[in-house]
């Protein structure tokens, strides 16, 4: 029997949303930073609290009960519209203030970074910003569990429930050891990436995706096929770099990581040719049921303005560009 002056928490409607979109009280409790034990006593408080049972607990699986899947939209728009709430108390006139947590791919995070938080500082005073680095998989299932504001991520963006402003499209330069003939050149043809043993990054990050995307555009896979094959891959593009100056093969970089990966011995990049299309969407996400879309959009102009810096500085015409320089010549 449900008691009829019982409130149920926000904490406690958040666990029930999690459990139940996760089905798995592990995985439910890691992404609310809260120990099993007190998964459950919230789960139980509120179902008690209810007098009804909306999860199914056995061994083997967690099961979402009728009324439990009756009741979870109406818990997941309670939780959307206390967002709201927050979001319209800290900044009734659109502007960024207090906490925002943003995520960002890792292939984005390092390099923009340094000039977006400067900008932060500058324009948005009273921002208080937290930054979670991670492949895109994650941060959409972070999105979707409230447990982050917004990502930076390339687009598109697969899924239902969020929302997307493109930001900026970047070309990617070809990374090559110093001794390549294709050290230096900006004609480079996409059929030409066929001569190329391409290092890629891990599975899970959308850069690898991309340039597995390019080369099968020209009918090429650039990895190798067949039994008994193997190809170098890596967690981060640092790693990638060291592999493309040890002579392992070349790589392809988003430009905004030229200045910081690519300025090492050993090293060399050449760009494509103009009219090449070789390059991909960086954007903004966020969940559709959020009421912060000004604010966002005045995040994603800071952003566009730090990558804007980077483009900026690389095509300054005071000492050798990177697309021409080699460490042979250092």
């Amino acid at each position: 029997m449900s008691n009829k002056e019982y409130r149920p928490t926000l904490a406690q409607l958040r666990t029930f949303v999690t459990i139940a979109e996760n089905r798995h009280f592990g995985t439910a409790a890691a992404k609310l930073s809260i120990s099993q034990p007190s998964l459950s006593q919230a789960l139980v408080a509120l179902e008690t609290g209810l007098g009804v049972q909306l999860i199914e607990r056995s061994t083997r699986r967690v099961i979402v009960t009728p009324t439990g899947e009756e009741l979870l939209p109406s818990a997941k728009a309670t939780l959307d519209a206390a967002e709201t709430f927050l979001a319209m108390a800290r900044g009734a006139s659109g502007s960024l203030t207090g906490p925002l947590t943003l995520g960002m791919i890792p292939t984005v995070a390092p390099y923009i970074l340094p000039n977006l938080l400067h900008r932060v500082t500058s324009d948005l005073p009273d921002l208080q910003p937290c930054i979670i680095e991670d492949q895109t998989r994650h941060l959409v299932e972070q999105l979707r569990d409230g447990q982050i504001d917004c990502a930076v991520v390339a687009l598109p963006v697969t899924g239902t429930g969020l929302t997307t402003i493109p930001l900026y499209d970047e070309d990617f330069a070809i990374v090559v050891p110093a001794p390549s003939p294709m050290a230096g050149r900006e004609d480079v043809t996409l059929p030409e990436l066929r001569k190329l043993n391409l290092l890629l990054l891990d599975d899970g990050h959308c850069l690898r995706d991309q340039i597995i995307d390019l080369c099968q555009s020209q009918d090429f896979s650039p990895t190798p096929q067949g039994p008994g094959t193997a190809t170098t891959r890596a967690a981060s593009l640092s790693t990638v770099m060291q592999c493309v100056a040890g002579g392992l093969g070349a790589t392809l970089v988003p430009v905004s990581a030229v200045p910081s990966e690519c300025d090492r011995p050993g090293l060399a990049v050449a760009r494509f040719t103009d009219g090449v299309s070789a390059r991909r969407t960086i954007g903004l996400a966020y969940r559709a049921s959020s009421a912060r879309r000004e604010e966002f959009q005045q995040l994603g102009e800071l952003i566009r303005g730090a990558y804007d810096d980077i483009v900026t500085d690389l095509a300054a015409p005071s000492g050798a560009s990177p697309s021409t320089e080699t460490s042979a010549n250092r």
